[in-house]
């Protein structure tokens, strides 16, 4: 059984899908919390603003990407099911979008995953799959099963849905602090800091964006 296409997977992504994400997810994720530390700007001599997604759903941003992309789905394909592969944090936030759109949602994990992500993206309802990193490659089992079952995959963070979904972190965060110098955003597939240098592009065009990889 052939897998289902993600829709508008080679799309270029505007600030508009940025904001027709958000209205998504209005009711749906955390408005986070915006904190400052004087230590903090006393070392770097200038304000600084953290935006404390740790605080969101799941414990992490990738809910907004997740959520959105699951809610693009067509009729046909939320009723076909939905795969993707992650350490724990994007597993969540398809697990949680299955779950809030009634989609079921297989999830490829690292048999060495900390138990803690397991247990809720399991909690969530989706159906865990585990596999060995050193001997297997997740996207080629994530295709594989996809293939297989007939499912929709949703990658981490190289679709258009997924990236405008992150990209609400910094949409947030400019309207909650306003126009920003300089916007550090940390950086593992490129996702959350694609859709969060389009919101500054939208919101300062004279601001800084720099990927801070871990």
């Amino acid at each position: 059984m052939p897998s289902s296409p993600l829709p508008n997977a080679d799309r270029a992504v505007t600030y508009d899908d940025i904001a027709a994400a958000a209205r998504r997810l209005d009711d749906v994720v955390h408005r986070t919390p915006v904190m400052t530390s004087r230590t903090v700007n006393d070392r770097v001599g200038g304000e600084v603003f953290f935006k404390c997604e740790n605080l969101q759903r799941t414990g992490a941003f990738k809910v907004r990407g997740g959520h959105n992309a699951v809610s693009q789905l067509s009729p046909e394909a939320k009723e076909r099911g939905v795969i993707t592969y992650s350490s724990g944090n994007h597993a969540q936030a398809i697990a949680l979008g299955g779950r809030l759109h009634g989609v079921d949602a297989t999830i490829v994990m690292p048999e060495h995953a900390p138990q803690v992500k397991l247990d809720a993206t399991r909690g969530y309802g989706a159906e865990v799959v585990t596999y060995d990193p050193a001997a297997t490659s997740r996207e080629e089992l994530g295709r594989s099963i996809a293939e297989e079952q007939g499912l929709t995959l949703i990658p981490p963070y190289d679709h258009p849905d997924v990236v405008a979904g992150q990209g609400t972190v910094g949409d947030e965060l400019f309207e909650q602090v306003g126009p920003l110098d300089l916007l550090l955003v940390c950086c593992g597939g490129g996702g959350l800091l694609s859709g969060c240098g389009l919101a500054a592009q939208h919101h300062a065009p004279d601001c800084t964006v720099i990927g801070v990889e871990p």
